[in-house]
């Protein structure tokens, strides 16, 4: 089957005839004029269709960047998917307990950190394939960024004292979704603790506490630089 006929090749269809671009009339050969609609066909059959070259670059130029965020979107979501079949997801009452510690964050000054939590994180209570070769034996929770897949360790329900502890677990957590490393996420959960009213008083001798103030002084060492001796919390 022949393939249609541009504009530009319509304009002369016939020995002795020129087709009008315009409105499709056939006019004589040496007519300057279209008999009807009175466009002229000399410049109509020279003009260059420079909107069809600059849509045909356009589409050209958007081919290699559908492809490249397809196969994005494609891969995310074989990704994803691939992390929660290898992986079970937190129960019913875990959930509730969960939901609690969210409420924590979202009484305090935390509505971002409360909104991930609470409608984007998707909460698994075993190890994906993922996790089990990057490991995380002494954590309470691990995040893989950026799919909001959060799972709870047996320590997140078991060692921590309150609500509270398990808020501050959260808040470490939903930076990792935000897209902070671990210095980052432990340096903004220890500054920030005391808006959750989790403060040394009430809370310097639970495991979570200690654990917490071991691994940020570790990654953070400049906020245990304070106080008259200089190894004093300089975020109390």
């Amino acid at each position: 089957m022949p393939r249609p006929l541009a504009e530009a090749e319509l304009l002369i269809t016939l020995p002795g005839r020129r087709r009008c671009a315009h409105c499709g009339s056939v006019n004589f050969g040496d007519a300057g004029t279209c008999r009807r609609c009175r466009v002229d066909l000399l410049t109509e059959s020279s003009a260059p269709s420079t909107t069809d070259a600059s849509g045909s670059r356009v589409r050209a130029n958007r081919r290699p960047i559908i492809f490249v965020a397809v196969t994005v979107l494609f891969a995310s979501f074989a990704w994803s998917r691939s992390l929660l079949l290898t992986s079970t997801p937190i129960d019913e009452d875990q959930r509730l307990v969960v939901m609690r510690a969210v409420d924590v964050l979202d009484q305090a000054k935390f509505s971002r950190e409360a909104f991930l939590l609470r409608h984007i994180a998707n909460y698994r209570a075993t190890d994906n394939w993922w996790n089990l070769h990057v490991g995380h034996s002494q954590a309470y929770a691990a995040t893989n960024f950026p799919l909001g897949v959060m799972t709870l360790y047996e320590p997140f329900f078991e060692s921590t004292s309150d609500d509270v502890e398990r808020a501050a677990i959260l808040l470490h957590e939903a930076q990792h979704m935000l897209g902070a490393g671990e210095a980052s996420a432990l340096e903004t959960t220890w500054r920030e603790k005391s808006w959750l009213g989790w403060t040394a008083d009430k809370y310097g001798q639970t495991k979570v506490w200690k654990n917490t103030r071991e691994w940020t002084g570790a990654d953070v060492p400049s906020l245990f630089q304070c106080g008259d001796d200089g190894h004093g919390d300089c975020a109390p």
